[in-house]
């Protein structure tokens, strides 16, 4: 499964990434608004979104194309190892 990770914290990206790998699934990490942020997004099979630690047009963005693509979303206030541990579970429930 592929998923897109908006928000957090800079110093977590890299345990991010391992949280996602050690389950089996691709990520794409964004804790800073790239250029271009809605064309990166890419199709994902979800996006989980860190509410605390994002802008609101980074949120906008990330809704609006997962609604254009139909891309199931996760919102999360907190940003730490077991929330997204958490998201992680609900989407793989979602996928089966």
């Amino acid at each position: 499964m592929s998923i897109v990770l908006v928000g957090g914290h800079d110093r977590m990206h890299e345990e991010y990434k391992e949280i996602c790998s050690k389950r089996g699934h691709r990520v794409k990490v964004f804790t800073q608004m790239p250029a271009r942020f809605d064309k990166l997004i890419g199709n994902p099979d979800g996006i989980v979104l860190f509410t605390w630690t994002v802008s609101h047009k980074m949120i906008h963005t990330a809704v609006k194309e997962a609604k254009r693509k139909n891309i199931p979303v996760l919102r999360c206030h907190n940003s730490s190892r077991t929330s997204l541990e958490g998201m992680i579970e609900q989407l793989e429930k979602g996928q089966r």
